[in-house]
């Protein structure tokens, strides 16, 4: 899992994002005051559901599905991805509570992501989460069930089943022209209430994620590389680069 602390005024607030299959573990020096479960990479804090849209709740825009069939059409053609991205957190009042930056690693239904402290590893069948501070790893099997949460998730279809959505149109983003599309949940008991996805030629540049109580996260990826060559020793935490390393095997 990954942990990631902000400060808000004398607070210090831990938001604990575990990937798909893993069991919330809590380490021996975390102190959890918060609980994501999902994959904030990121990124986004979105959590994958098979939800099926109910009576009433209207239809999703035909021209914001052509472009994120297009994003995901596109990521689907690739068969490696290198990219980095960072993650800023604000609260109700617009504070930045912090920035966190890392990378990800992505090839087949294999992922590595690392930020500040911390990275994760899997090679499709195992989840590696390590945290630097404590020289300690977690190891868990991946689940492969449709529930799961993955990075190459997050890049393609998950819109279809869990979201509502609409082209808001063309905005400046850092004064680049890119196309807005707003995102409703159809699961009222999220956290968040909406997401804005800005989109760049067929790629998700950045995400905006506004959570119920005010907080918002903003994912923007700086860099993206895809069809390198990534070797799939890449995916697979290899203890011996680790000494000493303290390992909790939860599968």
């Amino acid at each position: 899992m990954i942990s990631l602390n902000f400060k808000d005024g004398n607070r210090s607030i831990t938001y604990l994002c575990a990937p798909s299959g893993e069991r919330l573990y809590q380490p021996k020096k975390y102190k959890m005051k918060k609980i994501y479960s999902s994959l904030v990479l990121m990124f986004m804090a979105i959590v994958m559901v098979n939800a099926q849209v109910p009576k009433g709740m209207g239809k999703s825009d035909p021209d914001a599905k052509k472009v994120l069939d297009a994003v995901s059409a596109k990521f689907k053609s690739y068969k490696t991805v290198q990219a980095k991205f960072s993650l800023k957190v604000e609260n109700a009042a617009g504070k930045n509570l912090g920035t966190k930056t890392g990378s990800v690693y992505m090839k087949g239904t294999k992922y590595r992501i690392s930020v500040t402290g911390q990275e994760i590893f899997s090679d499709g069948s195992n989840v590696w989460t390590y945290d630097k501070a404590s020289n300690e790893v977690t190891v868990s099997k991946l689940d492969p069930g449709a529930n799961s949460i993955t990075p190459q998730k997050l890049f393609t279809n998950f819109y279809d089943k869990d979201f509502l959505y609409k082209l808001n149109g063309d905005v400046k983003v850092n004064g680049k022209s890119m196309k807005e599309v707003e995102l409703t949940p159809i699961d009222k008991t999220k956290a968040f209430h909406k997401v804005l996805v800005y989109v760049d030629n067929s790629s998700i540049n950045t995400t905006k994620v506004f959570e119920k109580t005010g907080n918002r996260y903003t994912y923007s990826t700086s860099s993206l590389t895809a069809n390198g060559n990534i070797a799939d020793a890449m995916f697979v935490f290899d203890a011996k680069k680790y000494p000493g390393v303290e390992v909790v095997d939860l599968r």
